[in-house]
This record gives C-alpha cells, sequence and structure tokens, in this order.
C-alpha cells in the first residue's frame, strides 16, 4: 500500500456503518489476539458509538480513505477545553503502513488549530504497537487505571447522599472538578444532564463529586475517594466494558474488588500539553 495515496476527509453521518464496522473489527481483532474480550460486543455496537461521534455537534472526525475505500477514522472530543482522542480504528487490512499515524497526527493538528491546551486518551494496555506510535507522537504516560465490570453493588453510604444531577448543579459540578484537574468538562456534564445519567453526591449539604454516568465513556470526580465510593456504590449497573478506576488510588481499587467487581483490562491515560497531578479521586472516561 502506498501511504502517499492516503485521502483524510471529514467524516459525515453516511460514514457511520462502514466505519463502525471497522471499529469493531479492529478492536475484536486485537483483543481475540491477546485473549480478551472485545470493547465493542457486536458490529451494531461498533456501528452506534461511531454514529453518535459523527452526529455530535461536539466532536471532530476524520476519514481516511483509500482507492476511494474507507479504511480508518478518528475522532477529537471538543466538549471541553482539554480534548479527548478518539475512538481511532484502522481497518485490519492495511494495518502498520502508517494510516494510524497519519490520523493521530491529523487531530493533533486540529487541537494545535483550536488552541486546547491539552490532549489526553486511553491506550489499551495489551496493544504495544498503539502504546508505541503515542510515545513516538509526543505523549507522556501518565496513570495506569483498571478497567472493572461486575454486578451492582446497590447501597448507600452513610453521610453520602447520591441523586440525579439537575441543570442547576452545572456550577457545583464544574467547580469539584477545577478543584481536582485545573479544569472543568463542563460540557460533558451537559450531556450527561441532557442524557438524565449524571449523578451528584452530597456531603454536609454541598456536593462534593459527580458523575456523568458509571461506564465506559464517561467520567467521574470526587473530592475524595469515599465520594467517588459512593456515586459507584449507588450506580444502577456500568455500562459497556466497564468503569475505569487509577491504579494508584489502591483505596478505591481494592474496594471495588471487595465489592464484587473484577478488572478487565489495564489501561495507559496519556497525555501532551497541560497535565495536573490530580487532587481528588477520579473516574477517567475512555476519551480521557
Amino acid at each position: 500500500m502506498a501511504i502517499m495515496d492516503l485521502v483524510l476527509r471529514p467524516g459525515t453521518a453516511d460514514d457511520a456503518a462502514e466505519c463502525g464496522r471497522i471499529c469493531y473489527e479492529a478492536f475484536a481483532g486485537i483483543a481475540e489476539e491477546h485473549a480478551f474480550p472485545p470493547d465493542f460486543p457486536s458490529p451494531d455496537v461498533g456501528v452506534a458509538v461511531i454514529e453518535g461521534a459523527l452526529t455530535h455537534p461536539g466532536f471532530y472526525s476524520v476519514v481516511a480513505e483509500l482507492d476511494g475505500r474507507i479504511v480508518g477514522s478518528n475522532f477529537l472530543d471538543e466538549r471541553s477545553a482539554v480534548v479527548g482522542v478518539g475512538p481511532i480504528t484502522v481497518d485490519p487490512a492495511v494495518q502498520n503502513a502508517g494510516v494510524g499515524r497519519r490520523l493521530m497526527r491529523d487531530v493533533m493538528e486540529r487541537a494545535d488549530e483550536r488552541g486546547a491546551p491539552g490532549i489526553r486518551l486511553l491506550q489499551t494496555g495489551y496493544h504495544n504497537r498503539s502504546f508505541s506510535l503515542y510515545v513516538s507522537l509526543g505523549f507522556v504516560h501518565r496513570a495506569t487505571v483498571a478497567c472493572v465490570q461486575g454486578p451492582p453493588i446497590g447501597r448507600a453510604m452513610p453521610g453520602y447522599a447520591v441523586r440525579e444531577a439537575t441543570d442547576a448543579d452545572l456550577g457545583a459540578c464544574n467547580d469539584v472538578c477545577r478543584q481536582v484537574h485545573g479544569v472543568d468538562r463542563g460540557g460533558e456534564v451537559a450531556d450527561g444532564l441532557k442524557q438524565g445519567t449524571a449523578r451528584v453526591v452530597e456531603r454536609a449539604g454541598r456536593v462534593t463529586g459527580y458523575a456523568t454516568d458509571l461506564a465506559f465513556f464517561a467520567h467521574a470526580v470526587g473530592e475524595t475517594t469515599p465520594d467517588v465510593q459512593a456515586l459507584i456504590a449507588a450506580a444502577p449497573q456500568f455500562a459497556g466494558p466497564g468503569i475505569l478506576v487509577p491504579v494508584s488510588d489502591s483505596v478505591l481499587l481494592r474496594w471495588c474488588l471487595a465489592n464484587g467487581l473484577k478488572v478487565v483490562q489495564l489501561m495507559s491515560l496519556m497525555t501532551i500539553g497541560l497535565y495536573n497531578q490530580p487532587d481528588g479521586a477520579y473516574l477517567p472516561s475512555i476519551l480521557y
């Protein structure tokens, strides 16, 4: 394959079926190669994820074509100041030929054009080639996270009240996020509010943490580890492959394991640009 013949263009809603098929096959292929469960259980789920990103105004998309055929795609979550990469996928038939590097450089240039202070992504721990690619592009490993899954814990923690978030909570959620991360993720919180999945935890009558959902594509932030524990304990389910728990928060990870959750896989949080060591507890999403 002559990589010089590769054409990159903006994605459209019409690309969802083919890009979704590639997304499923690419992730399923690498997972099967390493004897791990796939991130997307079926082609339909892959299509739904890609369609959601292609049609969301807060996402930038790029599609790679070779000889008029789609061979890959990548996305940049621009809902907040710090941007998140992915999902990036390349057709297994043309992998290891430079397509992924071109797709990554495209979204990195997009982030630079927008003046984004930082770029972040989550990388599958068993995929050595993608880890090497991201390091070569300038990404720095910041944290190892464990994807954990299992039955809902289904209990309340005394002193921590978890409830559905409302629009009036947006400011408080942003304050907590800025306290922990130095930046807010208000665009994602706003989406969680619209979807009805966002939850807040209150302690002593004030909001001390929130979750846009307890899911693979959602994040949570808390002033303390018990704030995040309360959000996890109250979740009716853990959507997708699971929730992402920083391994460095050994108290939180040990608590998850003690409450019946199991580690599915390990992943790497990687960044370029602005990154503040978290001053509190958090669960990243698969986008960061």
